[in-house]
């Protein structure tokens, strides 16, 4: 299984949502589903409210951004 890059998950179009960054073939910002999980809502609500986004696409996101996070870490001196 290959690994989702961030390009196949996530599209910036001026033309969707003034260039909000969104779910791939959706409408859905990716800010959505931070959102969500910050105020403790299960994966499972955000996907029952926008059923445009699948668990993959969900998933792949949490998995780019925790990538993406880890690679600007600073390892301790």
């Amino acid at each position: 299984m290959s690994t989702p890059t961030l390009e196949s998950v996530v599209r910036c179009d001026p033309d969707v949502l003034g260039g909000t960054p969104v779910f791939a073939g959706t409408r859905v910002p990716i800010k959505n589903l931070v959102d969500y999980l910050a105020a403790g809502d299960p994966l499972e609500r955000f996907l029952d409210h926008f059923p445009s986004v699948t668990r993959e696409q969900a998933v792949a996101a949490l998995e780019i951004a925790g990538d993406l996070l880890a690679s600007r870490a600073h390892p301790a001196r």
